[in-house]
């Protein structure tokens, strides 16, 4: 298995932003930083603002991240992590995870256990949850392709006994139910900075919708992006500009959704996080490394 590295911060390459559109004011750092390579698939960025630290997946080396603020440094956050993907962080502060290996979505607690929220529906196991939001009423959404039961690479290899790859819903008393069920494989997902709306990838399909959101339920789910570009996880600013990590490196969108700008990377982007003390440090997984620069922009809060 790899070792973390311990990359200086002069490893950069020159920021190369692209302009979609007049009204593309994005800008920042004049270079790119690469905070660490050496992994296999890197995924799942996710800031803690109270520790000043980043936790990140390594999926294919089993193992979770962490880059400290203060150290410039990344070490081992977890390992073995259940083939971590996806992770956000609920309402009380505490990490919440998709995990390929265990099938599950779990929660770390403040003392350090990792308990289940999900890992079945109506006896039948999840396939491998992937990403995962967390709603301002305390319900969890998450999506479940299949990829990390398709082979061993990322997961176990297994036949799907769901039978198909669903957006789930975890409510804020913990029952387990299906948000939407028209998917081939649903992805990343966002909500929109006033939580009106969840945006979701369909990676098979190559492109997000949009579904309205209130009192806890979704309707709609009209494609809203018809080519993503390779879309994997998606992040919003407070302007409402969507960011989303595809193969070229970030796409960035307008909030009607129009695209303005790009940010090119050597790398295949899985996803990114804002963090910093202001929100305006994006990080990014992309393959092998995982790359940082500040922006003029703020990730929603």
């Amino acid at each position: 298995m790899p070792t973390t590295s311990d990359l200086e911060p002069t490893d950069t390459i020159k920021t190369e932003w692209e302009r979609l559109d007049e009204r593309f004011t994005i800008g920042g750092d004049r270079t790119v930083q690469r905070l660490f390579t050496g992994g296999a698939w890197l995924e799942g960025p996710q800031w803690f603002a109270a520790g000043r630290y980043l936790v990140f997946s390594d999926i294919p080396n089993n193992r979770i991240l962490r880059w400290d603020e203060t150290t410039n440094q990344v070490g081992v956050f977890r390992n073995a992590s259940g083939y971590t993907n996806g992770h956000t962080i609920d309402n009380q502060g505490r990490l919440v995870s998709c995990e390929h290996g265990g099938r599950r979505v779990s929660r770390t607690e403040f003392d350090g256990s990792v308990i289940t929220l999900a890992d079945n529906l109506g006896g039948k196991r999840l396939n491998s949850p992937n990403d995962v939001v967390v709603a301002r009423d305390g319900s969890i959404y998450f999506s479940d392709p299949a990829y990390g039961i398709d082979t061993d690479y990322e997961g176990f290899a297994a036949e799907s006994e769901i039978g198909a790859c669903h957006l789930f819903r975890i409510s804020p008393d913990g029952e387990l139910s299906i948000a939407a069920d028209d998917f081939d494989r649903p992805n990343g997902l966002a909500f929109t900075p006033d939580e009106s709306q969840l945006l979701v990838v369909d990676s098979e399909r190559g492109h997000i919708r949009s579904f309205d959101y209130a009192d806890g339920k979704l309707s709609g789910g009209d494609v809203v992006i018809e080519n993503s570009g390779g879309a994997d996880g998606i992040r919003f600013d407070n302007q409402g500009r969507l960011w989303t990590a595809t193969h070229e490196g970030l796409r960035i969108y307008t909030p009607e959704l129009e695209p303005i700008g790009k940010l090119h990377l050597p790398e295949i982007a899985s996803n990114l996080s804002f963090g910093g003390a202001k929100l305006n440090q994006v990080f990014i997984t992309a393959t092998t490394s995982l790359y940082t620069l500040r922006v003029n922009a703020t990730g929603a809060r």
